[in-house]
């Protein structure tokens, strides 16, 4: 214990906290720092992939243009998706080419590396054939394609009738869902789904079937007779329509004709921007009806080629009972139009 003469002799030592300057901050500049560092990074990460997936689309476009693609001509609708750069997001999908060689061989070539679709048009090719000529049996056929569509989500988009020639598919634009892009050959996911499902059901049938291409009246801006039009779009799509039909396994020899009307051909008659008008139209040929046209150009093989083999007007009856079924107005007689 401490005398009282030498509590005096005790030194005290106050030690003072040193005060920094970043007191009043503490270190939430470094965390903003470090967010800001983050974000930019990510920002020249999202840049190079946009770059890349530019040059790759470029590249494809200069591909097509190389092989004789025409997509591009003209100055009207352009093919586009939402939702990316400008034609970037587009599938490209090869059109089949049937040369001067054996059409039996294109098949073999579309499915070749790919042993799905393979597969599928050797099963089709193993199972009994089908033959389609009494309006029974179109009907049924009718059937089998309304079940189709209704599970791909299109039901609304498909209309059939049968015709004395045949059955006539239609698979038509509404307001809510198209089958292509708009201005384009591109098929929309669910229309392509949707034919290659068909594919099967058409392998499995003898009948021979038209294709045809139809659009609606809008015009592109470029009215030159070199450019791309509606006539081209049209056909466009119609060998678009057969080339996911291959796809999905049907035989080639059953496209007897694919064609493109353009606008000639309107079921909306008073309003030409209707989506109805908008359509791929499968025509299944009854045997006598394919003769027909096979004879009509030329072609040999085909069977009796003009013999009991009737080729009249379209059936009227017919074609106004698929109107009042779209709910379309009647298209009035050149004669009441004269009067």
């Amino acid at each position: 214990m401490l005398k009282p003469h030498e509590k005096h002799d005790q030194a005290i030592i106050k030690r003072a906290g040193r005060k920094h300057d970043d007191d009043g901050h503490g270190g939430a500049w470094k965390v903003a720092f470090a967010d800001f560092c983050l974000a930019l990074l990510s920002l020249f990460l999202v840049l190079w992939l946009i770059a890349a997936r530019e040059q790759q689309a470029m590249k494809e476009i200069m591909m097509d243009a190389l092989a004789g693609s025409r997509q591009g001509e003209g100055q009207g609708v352009m093919p586009e998706q939402k939702g990316g750069p400008r034609g970037s997001l587009i599938d490209r999908f090869p059109m089949p080419r049937n040369g001067m060689g054996d059409t039996r061989t294109e098949g073999k070539k579309e499915n070749e590396g790919k042993p799905e679709q393979a597969k599928a048009k050797s099963d089709a090719e193993a199972k009994p054939k089908m033959s389609y000529q009494t309006p029974e049996d179109l009907l049924a056929l009718s059937r089998a394609l309304d079940k189709l569509s209704e599970e791909a989500g299109l039901k609304s988009n498909l209309q059939s009738v049968v015709t004395p020639h045949g059955l006539r598919v239609m698979l038509h634009d509404t307001d809510k869902q198209g089958m292509f892009v708009r201005g384009s050959a591109v098929p929309t996911d669910r229309f392509r789904k949707l034919l290659r499902e068909m594919g099967p059901i058409f392998a499995q049938m003898e009948n021979q079937m038209l294709i045809v291409g139809h659009t609606d009246s809008l015009q592109y801006v470029y009215t030159g007779f070199d450019g791309y039009s509606n006539w081209t779009l049209s056909a466009n799509r119609a060998m678009s329509a057969r080339a996911q039909l291959l796809a999905g396994s049907m035989n080639p020899e059953s496209v007897l004709q694919v064609v493109g009307m353009a606008d000639r051909a309107p079921l909306d008659t008073k309003n030409a921007s209707a989506g109805v008008n908008r359509r791929i139209e499968l025509l299944i040929l009854t045997r006598g009806q394919a003769d027909s046209i096979a004879s009509m150009f030329g072609m040999t093989g085909q069977g009796q080629q003009g013999q009991d083999i009737e080729v009249g007007a379209p059936d009227t009856p017919t074609l106004q009972r698929l109107r009042d079924k779209l709910g379309l107005p009647a298209k009035k007689e050149r004669a009441e139009n004269a009067n």
